[in-house]
């Protein structure tokens, strides 16, 4: 833990315990023989990472999309409509991302996430609100989404662990 300027305690992502629960989820994956695939924008990629960190995950791990841009979701299968009526921050750009991707690498797993870290997206201003993240996860065309808020982390690297060890925590409570 470590103090926000008030002196109240804020938790900071442990990389050590995020990456022990990643290869725990894999090896789970591996030993139920269920693929996955991510549509990461917040994340950039990196729960795609935490996946492939553990032997054996080629097995699992069919492909990934990292979507930054608005353009980048929907070339790969996000419609435009849902970006435009809900905006690129919700849970249902989330569930979309997570949908497209497990349909296009036919995964039993999809996994989309979606928000802003620590700052203001100049390019959604109206939808953007610093910390708060939305991810969905896909399984066997069962859809599970989530709103979750990240206290300030030290760093980028930092506040995509702390997403992606969200995401792994709920995906091993579902599997």
């Amino acid at each position: 833990m470590r103090e926000n300027y008030l002196g109240i305690p804020v938790p900071v992502c442990n990389e050590k315990q995020v990456r022990a629960d990643y290869e725990k989820l894999t090896k789970l994956l591996i030993e139920k023989q269920m693929t996955i695939t991510t549509m990461e924008s917040a994340t950039s990629g990196q729960i795609a990472s935490l996946i492939t960190d553990t032997e054996g995950a080629s097995a699992v791990m069919k492909g990934a999309f990292v979507t930054y841009s608005n353009q980048a979701k929907i070339m790969q299968g996000v419609p435009a409509e849902v970006i435009e009526k809900y905006s690129v921050y919700s849970e249902e750009t989330a569930i979309a991302m997570a949908k497209s991707c497990a349909e296009i690498y036919k995964t039993n797993i999809g996994v989309g996430v979606t928000g802003t870290m620590g700052n203001i997206d100049p390019k959604n201003q109206d939808a953007s609100i610093p910390g708060q993240v939305y991810f969905a996860i896909y399984i066997d065309g069962e859809y599970y989404s989530y709103k979750r808020s990240v206290p300030k982390q030290p760093s980028r690297l930092l506040y995509k662990l702390f997403v992606a060890h969200m995401v792994c925590v709920e995906l091993l409570k579902l599997l």
